[in-house]
């Protein structure tokens, strides 16, 4: 399996869920200058929405946050894994984890149709340097 993976940085904030709130801030982020790696919106209940934002230069999205008052939490750490979509491609990654003992508590992932995945995964503060190792990295 062909992949690389990369040790991310994402922030998040809570949003009511109404229409616009992502585009809002979708929009900040272009009008600052914020290149994107992922983004996720995930309910947390019946009115808000936790937006994650996974910025290619995580330093330069706190800096230009501050200054335009945006409230983010973090940055938080994780691992962003890019590669070729081949069968068993996530096992993989998991079994090399479990055998670290590293815990994945949140992931998400998607395949581009073309033959590529993208996959982001959460581990405990704790554990990161563990799951780098079993990565590879």
């Amino acid at each position: 399996m062909a992949c690389s993976v990369r040790r991310v940085e994402y922030f998040s904030t809570t949003v009511r869920d109404q229409p616009g709130e992502a585009y809002e801030l979708l929009r900040t982020l272009a009008d600052l200058g914020i290149n994107l790696l992922a983004f996720t919106a995930v309910p947390t209940g019946p009115l808000h929405t936790q937006l994650t934002i996974f910025a290619e230069d995580s330093g330069k999205l706190a800096c230009e946050a501050q200054k335009d008052h945006l409230v983010l939490d973090g940055p938080h750490p994780a691992l962003l894994v890019q590669g070729d979509d081949a069968l068993g491609a996530l096992s993989e990654l998991h079994r090399r984890l479990s055998v670290a003992r590293v815990n994945v508590y949140a992931s998400v992932g998607v395949a581009d149709g073309q033959g590529c995945f993208g996959y982001i995964i959460y581990v405990r503060p704790d554990e990161y340097d563990r799951a780098v190792v079993a990565l590879g990295l």
